[in-house]
């Protein structure tokens, strides 16, 4: 077995996150880390949208990512820590959009280890050096420089090393022109290991170290070293040198410290806390994120504390001194991974869990009435401040950024019968978890709709002169009249636009510099900017049927197959070419391409005819309506459109230039009466057709229309589903639109929408709008209370049932009676007078209700738990019934059963909960299995019992009439009776915890949470399950998928995706041993089962596996194994229709791992043989890179596999599009 993996949505989770000026220009960009991608984003000012400039997957572990800027520079680098065992600094170049390696440096061996640098990283204010240091003992300092081209050195490493040294935090300080220096967070645990009474490791103390880089002597001594009070996760630079006071900000649990070394005094400032919060009292609180914003007259600090509430941070000084830390509550947001305050007055919020946020910083917060805390205040010991958290004052939220991450669960079919899957998916985490249906398509925003007084058939928009921004005109054609509506403020009918409003119009469009033609059956209307009306007739008795027009050419089409040519001249009168061509057969449509900029015209004109074939003429005087070239067709022709595709595609090679950004192709679109598309390259000098491709759209025939998409020109194609086909970073996309049919339609450019689409559908005129380009899925979301486990599906009944739980959380029932309690608190506190004031207070406290997808859950004591089961519509989503279960009950596993012993029109759903369940060490008083039977159509259900366990029931399978249940790591089948779940069978022989169950047939597939999978048979006869298979291998299992009845793949925690399969000749009907002393199954193998499954693939994902499911992604497509992982992407492993297929992509890969060096400098095979040796399994997202090669490496590439370029990227287009999109 050979299989090709796929990328669909990559991950859109963030990790990391920093701003600078990496393109060299005055805006600024956002680099942000996705675990193994890299991505450049920008932020549009104007529109206030973060667009996504790069993506660029780079096959290493991302561990840190910092900007840095020499002294004098006007550009940032990016200096990335990996796992690749070298650190590496790379440029943004802007021209070409591609990330370019400066410097690489060698400094350990691959992976994530203790004493290899990577982990953290730290660069000095002022650009001259960086320190990249172990999370144990290693720390190297890199000097950066300039050498005599300006180019960026760096110097070999030095040393900072100390044994025994646990790292948590390093930073740069900010020393001006000074020595560089670096703050640490250390942990010395020498004595604590050597001390067997454990006496030394209570009282061992976090240290904050400074280490200074003398450039003088060129090495690095430790300046400085503190025992710190408490301990502390994070550091803060501050500003030095001329623009502040220079130090470092600790944050400790409760406490922020400013320090510095010299006389500078500790100052201390408590955290403070949310007024009244049912957050578990013990409970500290700490800083997780931090963003600093530094102007040439002042600095702040924005911190965020664990709850995601925004503080303002200042320092006040007195003579270069700090006296005083000032923290003022600013907002609250999402909890982030990573924070960045741009230039521009803009906050980027990469969140932990869930969506990603722009916000706009509408206030710094100085002047409104929110209390200010300060050190100097005067506080008890363990006193903290307290403020009243409240919806967003400061900030106004502009733009947001779809994540999935993370992906809980997953399950793929075509509930909603739309032909095509959908993939619904539980995902997020808490208040802010929903579950999402995806459907493989671009979202449409519906700007307006409106009514039209009968059925349009045809729709265009046109302006006034050509150098208008805005469309002045919508014109709307019918069976026996034209409608024309100027676009202002507001869209209505105009009388006097020169169009005629008699006749049905076939088309129209703005001339040359300021004129408007209108082509109807009989003739052609030339009008002129000050309203002056050429006409054109028709000769006799034809009519004109089909015409092309573009800025300076028209060419019509006569009944008969006659077509007449008129081109501008410069005094902008349109003059008819001498001769005219006779077709001889009727003209089904024609198209021209836009006209280069500097040209007179466009020198091709494609004609559909009908007799299914495609002519392309010239238009050159030299050689006027002359065939260049033919194209035969497979059905007749509906449309034809020609466009320019600019920027570099893999589609087309022949032409590309050393200038990637000038580089532009022509392709001919044509949409065919049985509902397919061919795209065909248009040689833009012969005028030859070459490289056709062919895609499906759908079941009607199929409309082209030209559109602007970014600048660019696209092609939009209607059929029984709207398509567009256009280049997005340097890529071609050919995506549907998640839109009901549409029949004609427009470019659309007004104030409000710049790049809109104007169309039709039945007699309404819609405006429409893409945003989300190069998106892979559309969303429908449906928020969620807790964070979703699992969820089953009754096809039967269009129900979804799924369980959410959240640990350190608190039941409805549970929440208002502690809020209760703390206001009968608050009156018992107050005294005589005040009484009334309290009750008051007391009152509004329990009416009051943040909202938790921003504020958060309130955080309850470890060992507590909240759980609930809903109920939800399929097509809808929107949730029928909650039944919210018990505090301290965890919902684990669920099941749809149906009972041989019950009514076959009874179904039974099956709950597994655990009771006081505690992590860490593992324990739960017990656990019971929930029974219900589905009520009213499955909206409701019906408690028939609930039957108490030993353990946590991790997992719930159907079985032959009965269920099968994996409690804790006893996997067991019960029986349903009238008072509890009768247990009929039981193995004691897995490991760990059953965490996954599936069947097949008579056999069952047991998956333990760190020993693979078991390959099971339960007897009937003797009623006793048998193991007689297993894995050689262990793996921590998060999901597996049934293959076949003898193989099964398998995701794990670490991100390995692994196949295995039973060797031929193995049996699972095990025979007794007749002296009746021991079976067979016991005897086993190396303390396993008798015989062992054989690892067919092996491959590393890089992400924890989270579902996997065998199905088929398109209609008519083949299955393929679609995987969804903790981070948020989406893939497929496909396999190969034939050995030439496998041994094409193969090489391919081979050339590609010795052409295309990783950007970290990780080794893609090491990669991905992170923890097996990667087995029979290609990576695709590697071979599709040949496309971003430049021209010289895609040729020797192609001469080494015996093909062209083309060829190579019309192969890796095929393999995706036969699976998936």
């Amino acid at each position: 077995m050979h299989l090709y993996n796929l990328t669909l949505q990559k991950a859109t989770s963030i990790q990391l996150a920093i701003h600078g000026n990496f393109s060299g220009t005055k805006q600024q960009e956002i680099v942000i880390s996705r675990g193994k991608i890299l991505e450049v984003l920008r932020h549009d000012p104007n529109t206030g949208k973060v667009h996504t400039l790069l993506s660029e997957e780079v096959f290493s572990i991302i561990r840190c990512l910092l900007p840095v800027r020499l002294t004098g520079g006007t550009k940032d680098y990016i200096i990335v820590g990996s796992d690749s065992g070298r650190v590496v600094i790379l440029e943004y170049n802007a021209q070409k959009n591609i990330l370019e390696k400066v410097h690489q440096e060698t400094m350990g061996k691959t992976g994530c280890r203790r004493i290899v640098p990577g982990q953290y990283l730290a660069t000095d204010p002022k650009g001259r050096a960086l320190m990249i240091a172990a999370v144990e003992k290693q720390k190297l300092v890199y000097i950066l420089n300039r050498d005599s081209q300006a180019r960026l050195t760096i110097s070999s490493p030095l040393e900072a090393h100390k044994s025994n040294t646990i790292c948590f935090n390093i930073v740069g300080i900010d020393v001006g022109f000074e020595n560089p220096m670096f703050g640490c967070l250390e942990v010395d645990y020498e004595e604590a290991d050597q001390d067997h009474t454990g006496k030394a490791y209570f009282e061992t103390k976090q240290l904050l170290t400074f280490y200074e880089l003398d450039l003088g002597l060129n090495h690095v001594v430790r300046k400085f070293s503190e025992p710190l009070d408490q301990y502390a996760n994070m550091l803060i630079s501050v500003p030095g040198g001329s623009e502040g006071p220079s130090g470092v900000l600790v944050c400790c649990e409760n406490y922020i410290i400013y320090k510095n070394f010299g006389d500078q005094l500790d100052i201390k400032c408590p955290i403070p806390k949310r007024r009244n919060d049912l957050d578990n009292v013990n409970r500290g609180m700490i800083f997780v994120c931090s963003a600093t914003h530094k102007t040439k007259s002042m600095f702040f600090f924005l911190v965020q504390s664990e709850q995601g509430d925004l503080f303002k941070i200042t320092l006040k000084t007195d003579d270069g001194f700090v006296t005083e830390i000032r923290i003022k509550y600013f907002d609250t947001v999402p909890v982030a991974s990573a924070m960045c305050v741009l230039k521009t007055g803009f906050l980027f919020v990469a969140s932990e869990f869930g969506n990603h946020y722009l916000y706009q910083i509408a206030h710094l917060g100085d002047d409104d009435e929110e209390p200010e805390f300060s050190s100097a205040m005067p506080l008890e010991e363990d006193e903290t401040f307290f403020f009243e958290a409240r919806a967003l004052k400061n900030l106004v939220l502009v733009d947001e950024l779809d994540s999935l991450s993370p992906i809980v669960s997953c399950q793929i079919a075509d509930l909603a019968n739309e032909d095509t899957p959908q993939l619904y998916v539980a995902c997020g985490r808490g208040a802010r978890s929903s579950f999402r249906v995806l459907r493989h398509g671009l979202e449409v925003s519906e700007m307006a709709v409106s009514e039209l007084p009968g059925n349009p058939n045809a729709v265009w928009t046109v302006k006034k002169k050509a150098d208008d921004e805005y469309d002045s005109y919508i014109i709307v054609s019918f069976l026996n009249a034209t409608l024309v509506l100027s676009i202002g403020e507001t869209v209505e009918e105009v009388t006097d636009s020169g169009f005629l409003g008699t006749m049905p119009t076939i088309s129209c469009s703005q001339l040359g510099e300021n004129a408007l033609i209108q082509v109807y059956l009989e003739g052609i209307r030339h009008i002129r900017a000050d309203k002056r009306v050429n006409e054109w007739r028709a000769p006799g008795k034809k009519q004109i049927v089909k015409c092309a027009i573009n800025q300076r050419q028209v060419v019509i089409a006569l009944t008969g197959g006659e077509l007449v040519y008129f081109e501008m001249d410069i005094t902008g009168q349109l003059n008819e070419y001498t001769e005219r061509k006779d077709m001889g057969t009727d003209v089904v449509c024609m198209a021209l391409a836009s006209v280069p900029s500097g040209e007179l015209r466009t020198r091709f004109l494609a004609v559909g005819l009908n007799d299914d074939t495609v002519r392309i003429l010239s238009l050159d005087p030299k050689d006027c309506l002359v065939p260049l070239a033919s194209q035969g067709l497979p059905s007749p022709a509906e449309s034809v459109c020609i466009v320019e595709m600019k920027g570099l595609d893999y589609e087309n090679l022949a032409n590309v230039g050393l200038e990637q950004t000038q580089q532009s192709t022509f392709f001919l679109n044509i949409g065919l009466q049985n509902g397919a598309l061919l795209r065909t390259v248009l040689d833009p000098i012969t005028g030859e057709l070459l490289d056709t491709r062919t895609r499906y759209l759908g079941s009607r025939q199929v409309k082209l229309f030209k559109i602007n998409i970014q600048g660019a020109e696209a092609v939009l194609a209607l059929s029984s589903r709207s398509w567009l086909s256009y280049m997005y970073q340097g890529r071609f996309h050919l995506t549907p639109l998640s839109y009901e049919t549409l029949e004609y339609a427009s470019g659309f450019a007004s104030e409000q929408c710049p790049e809109g689409i104007v169309a039709i559908s039945a007699n309404t005129l819609r405006i429409l709008a893409l945003e989300k380009l190069g998106a892979v899925f559309n969303q429908e979301i449906k928020q969620l209370k807790y964070t979703p486990r699992k969820f089953s599906v009754n096809c039967e009944n269009g129900i979804i049932y799924s369980i959410e739980t959240d640990h350190l959380s608190y039941t409805d029932k549970t929440r208002q009676e502690k809020k209760e309690q703390m206001a009968q608190q608050m009156i018992q506190d107050a005294d005589t007078d005040e009484k009334r004031l309290a009750i008051e207070m007391a009152n509004a406290f329990i009416l009051t209700k943040l909202p938790e997808q921003t504020f958060g859950a309130p955080k309850a004591a470890p060992g507590m738990w909240a759980s609930a089961i809903r109920i939800s519509d399929i097509l809808s989503i929107e949730t029928k019934n909650l039944i919210e279960l018990e505090q301290n009950e965890a919902a684990f596993s669920i099941g749809l059963v149906k009972f041989s012993a019950r009514p076959t029109n009874h179904t039974y759903l099956l709950v597994g909960v655990a009771q006081d369940l505690k992590l860490n060490p593992k324990s739960c008083s017990c656990g019971y299995i929930y029974t219900y039977l589905l009520i009213d159509n499955g909206e409701k259900l019906e408690l028939i019992h609930k039957t108490q366990v030993e353990d946590v029931p991790g997992a719930i399978c159907a079985f032959q009439g009965r269920v099968l249940i994996g409690v804790g790591r006893f996997l067991r089948i019960y029986e349903i009776g009238k008072t509890k779940l009768l247990r009929k069978c039981e193995t004691k022989q897995l490991s760990n915890f059953v965490c996954q169950i599936q069947t097949f047939g008579p056999r069952i597939y047991v998956c333990d949470s760190q020993e693979s999978c078991f390959f099971i048979r339960h007897k009937p006869d003797e009623n006793q399950f048998i193991i007689f298979a297993d894995d050689t291998v262990p793996r921590f299992v998060t999901s597996i998928a049934l293959l076949d009845y003898n193989t099964c793949a398998i995701g794990d925690k670490f991100g390995n995706l692994s196949i295995i399969r039973l060797p031929p000749g193995t049996t699972d009907e095990v025979m007794v041993d007749p002296t009746g002393d021991k079976g067979l199954w016991d005897r086993g193998l190396l303390n396993g089962a008798p015989q062992k499954a054989d690892t067919l693939c092996s491959f590393f994902i890089g992400e924890t596996i989270t579902s996997l499911q065998k199905t088929s992604l398109i209609p008519g497509g083949n299955d393929s194994l679609v995987y969804t992982t903790l981070s948020g992407s989406i893939g497929i492993l496909v396999p190969f229709s034939s050995n030439e297929d496998r041994d094409f992509f193969q090489h391919l890969e081979m050339h590609m791992r010795t052409e295309c060096p990783t950007l970290c400098g990780r080794d893609h095979t090491s990669f991905r043989s992170y923890y097996y040796p990667v087995k029979s399994i290609i990576d695709g997202d590697l071979c599709e890179k040949f496309s971003n090669l430049d021209v010289g490496k895609q040729k020797t590439i192609a001469e080494e596999l015996d093909r062209t370029p083309n060829e190579v990227s019309k192969r890796l287009e095929d393999i995706r599009t036969r699976f998936a999109f």
